[in-house]
């Protein structure tokens, strides 16, 4: 570990996971090895990222193809999954093409958002989402491709459909009501919301699995804050396609979602030269996790709001305002 610290390869993680592999598993033993496990990734995990390559995409395997299609032999199951994966990763025609379009769009779209100074987000739904979170000062809106310290430039996730921003550690009010399952340590945590007050969580609830939840909540002292805020419209290939693929990289690409725990230095202005700590400092949170749920609903609503308190609408009906 500490050699590859050091060295810091690039890095590609090809995931074909079992939605139901952990079923049986005593999940306090779990927990517990999880920490463990992700505690000693951290300091990898805290110097590589965004600053050298790292990829992650995905493969089918077959129980993961049987639970997508229950009702397909194994081999049809497959090349049904392959093909989900392909169109939503914008790999089933001229792929190259398409992810240069794409993330061109990003771009603008980046670029437009970092032009507006925008230090606050509120959201607002009909399904009782109503929220507001803060975000670090200067800090930036970044998605698509993006660039290492030597200028190599790369994409992180295969499929990504997010614009994303660190929030501050500390500054988020109100409740946020999810919109999808959120696929979990192999179950499923389902109907869910939870109560922000000082950026921190302090009220859950759920209709199916709310200890698991809790458990989650609670993986450290920062599992509770924030790490993410990243804007996806509801009218996204993937929502579009009507697949829970009870995978996080693919599902949190459906619609507008937030991230519990670790946040992302890449959004702070000359992340570049400065260490993870000072990032901390900044008011990025750290935590051993960092999980997407997804609160992106037909009518939500999204206000960006500057410094001198004007107010641009982001997203009207689920979808980019501009």
């Amino acid at each position: 570990m500490k050699l590859q610290e050091e060295t810091l390869p690039a890095r590609i993680v090809i995931l074909s996971d079992d939605p139901d592999g952990l079923k049986g598993v005593n999940m306090d033993k779990y927990a517990k090895a999880s920490q463990a496990r992700r505690k000693a990734f951290k300091p990898y995990r805290d110097r590589m990222e965004n600053k050298y390559q790292w990829c992650i995409a995905a493969v089918p395997g077959v129980k993961w193809a049987k639970k997508l299609f229950p009702n397909d032999r194994k081999s049809v199951a497959v090349e049904k999954l392959w093909e989900a994966i392909l169109s939503a990763s914008r790999a089933d025609v001229d792929p190259i093409a398409q992810w240069e379009e794409h993330n061109e769009n990003i771009a603008k779209r980046c670029e437009y958002l970092n032009s507006l100074g925008v230090c606050e987000l509120k959201y607002k739904s009909s399904n009782g989402t109503d929220f507001t979170v803060g975000l670090i000062d200067g800090t930036r809106f970044v998605g698509g491709a993006g660039g290492t310290t030597k200028g190599i430039m790369f994409n992180a996730n295969i499929p990504s459909e997010e614009v994303f921003i660190t929030p501050m550690k500390g500054r988020a009010e109100g409740k946020v009501v999810s919109t999808m399952p959120l696929s979990y340590e192999s179950q499923l945590i389902e109907n869910f919301s939870i109560t922000f007050k000082d950026g921190k969580a302090v009220e859950y609830s759920a209709e199916k699995n709310e200890a698991l939840l809790g458990k989650l909540l609670s993986m450290d002292e920062n599992a509770g804050y924030l790490g993410e805020c990243a804007l996806v419209p509801f009218d996204s290939p993937i929502n579009n396609s009507g697949i829970l693929y009870y995978n996080t990289l693919f599902d949190e690409n459906a619609s507008c979602h937030l991230a519990l725990g670790a946040g992302y230095s890449e959004c702070i202005p000359g992340f570049e030269d400065m260490t993870f700590e000072e990032c901390v400092e900044k008011g990025c949170n750290d935590s051993i996790i960092h999980v997407d749920f997804m609160i992106g609903a037909p009518d939500l609503s999204v206000i960006g709001v500057d410094k001198n308190g004007n107010e641009t609408p982001l997203f009207v009906n689920g979808n980019w305002a501009f």
